[in-house]
């Protein structure tokens, strides 16, 4: 997920976290912590009214992020998603229970969506350049795609709970799509269990909000307009979150070009290509980011009607679809989407 959320309070992103208290509504204080993350920046508001150590839960946040990198990130080759995609097919391999409750929400997108959303496609990742491995700005052959998509389908992964997993096919995880969604999921539960109720936290432009802001209202948060040029960028629309997460994906900023081309970084896992849709952007609200974040990839390559139609279904989930048409950007909203929306 790119970052095109922003964050209506904005907050400064520093190479190591910072805090600053700030007086709020009621007997609270608000503070904030910024720091870097999963080769992103991360951005925590929260409002206590007890007086605490910023140091203290900066601290805390780092261990937990820390921890969520050293078993889903595809840069450690110690991490268990690491060692997942080097063990043998048909062997049994205990895993934490982060990775397993990761992989549970990645089944359910991979099932709901009829295969747009998958973990497996690293080797179409990769081959296209926007994986672990070199960079490319040349379009790869149909045999290296078709050899590509040999080694992918998450209908390979068995889990066995509470904690084993196993392949039937050399395949290989790519969670890149989630990861950043599952630790704003785990921040946030860390200031929930604690107590601490009115929290706005934020990764890479994946957030959750719960309880109000400084000045007693719902947590406020903008999607970007979809465009390419950043300069010029500002915002599509604003909405106003309620113990939910919004994770928006896009294919405006990780792209190639070869000769007049773009080609996004968003693979169709069926085909082996970059997305060729209409759809410029994606947003989802939901109870977790974790979902959120995986849906609204999935929500980029298919049908704009049959994505509206799945998130339809969902309970406690809203989705906006941004198209480009020849008349400009077209949104296209979930049925209770507009009841987010400040002063639609």
């Amino acid at each position: 997920m790119k970052q095109n959320i922003i964050i209506s309070l904005c907050a400064l992103c520093f190479l190591f976290f910072c805090a600053q208290p700030a007086k709020t509504w009621g007997s609270g204080r608000q503070y904030t912590i910024s720091g870097k993350t999963m080769g992103t920046f991360y951005n925590i508001k929260f409002i206590s009214d007890k007086n605490v150590s910023t140091d203290a839960w900066g601290k805390k946040i780092e261990v937990c992020l820390k921890d969520i990198n050293k078993k889903m990130s595809m840069f450690d080759p110690e991490s268990e998603l690491s060692r997942f995609n080097r063990h043998n097919i048909q062997e049994s391999i205990h895993i934490s229970h982060d990775f397993f409750s990761v992989l549970v929400t990645a089944q359910t997108l991979y099932e709901i969506t009829d295969g747009a959303w998958d973990g497996t496609i690293k080797p179409l990742v990769d081959l296209w350049g926007f994986g672990t491995k070199n960079t490319r700005n040349t379009v790869p052959g149909h045999p290296e795609i078709l050899a590509a998509l040999s080694h992918t389908g998450f209908d390979h992964i068995r889990l066995v709970p509470p904690n084993i997993i196993q392949k039937t096919r050399p395949i290989t995880l790519d969670l890149g799509s989630i990861a950043k969604g599952y630790g704003v999921d785990r921040v946030a539960d860390l200031f929930l269990s604690s107590g601490i109720k009115d929290i706005l936290v934020e990764i890479g432009g994946e957030l959750y909000a719960s309880g109000r802001n400084k000045k007693g209202n719902p947590w406020a948060v903008g999607i970007s307009r979809p465009e390419k040029d950043i300069s010029g960028q500002d915002l599509y629309t604003v909405l106003k979150l309620h113990s939910q997460a919004i994770a928006t994906s896009g294919d405006y900023r990780n792209f190639f070009t070869k000769q007049g081309k773009a080609y996004s970084h968003i693979i169709d896992p069926k085909t082996g290509f970059p997305v060729k849709t209409r759809t410029v952007s994606a947003s989802v609200i939901s109870k977790t980011c974790t979902f959120a974040d995986g849906l609204a990839t999935a929500l980029m390559i298919m049908d704009v009607q049959t994505g509206l139609d799945l998130v339809n279904r969902l309970e406690d989930t809203e989705c906006l679809i941004i198209t480009h048409e020849d008349k400009g950007l077209v949104s296209h909203a979930s049925e209770n989407f507009n009841q987010l929306v400040v002063n639609p």
